[in-house]
């Protein structure tokens, strides 16, 4: 099995986090996995995506071109610009907080999720990409959670462990939002 995601938003929520997470939870479990950033020009603010890969067999490439299984949208231009790199029957993730606009494709589905305020209701505000991060997990198998909440510690390093368990609940909410 292989799953192609995009995450793609603004510099500074969390979109390169959220590949970094999947791809180390992925190894973690012992699956191949590819990730490719790629960032605009500014450093905070500006567009940000990347592209993960995880599978149980070798990784071809790790371009992702119109073929994703899922698209983790953070905000409008993102929509614009990856909605259409789905696959048919695919899944795209978008951050209502932030997007009014609907998906224009009737080919996939499609789930709605008020990260932002889901994140700032639990206290978390900056943890919008992890609530989108446990809703893409509760309806796509390709990562367990725990193997997320463990990937963090590599991620960020053991000073950030911290906040682990504020990451388990927004993981938690994401999820929830899905159901």
């Amino acid at each position: 099995m292989e799953t192609k995601i995009i995450c793609a938003g603004f510099g500074g929520q969390g979109v390169m986090s959220m590949g970094q997470l999947l791809a180390y939870a992925g190894m973690l479990e012992n699956k191949h996995v590819s990730w490719l950033p790629s960032y605009g020009p500014e450093m905070r603010g500006g567009t940000a995506n990347c592209a993960v890969i995880v599978a149980d067999g070798e990784i071809g490439s790790p371009v992702i071109s119109n073929d994703a299984d899922v698209a983790i949208i953070m905000n409008l231009p993102s929509l614009t610009k990856f909605q259409n790199d789905v696959k048919p029957g695919g899944k795209i993730f978008i951050n209502k907080s932030l997007i009014e606009q609907k998906v224009s494709r009737d080919d996939v589905d499609v789930y709605y999720i008020d990260a932002n305020k889901i994140a700032e209701d639990s206290g978390n505000p900056k943890a919008a990409n992890l609530v989108m991060l446990g809703s893409v997990l509760e309806k796509v198998q390709v990562v367990e959670s725990e193997s997320v909440l463990e990937a963090f510690k590599k991620v960020f390093g053991p000073s950030k462990e911290k906040f682990i368990p504020l990451n388990r609940e927004a993981l938690k909410l994401g999820a929830e939002a899905t159901k």
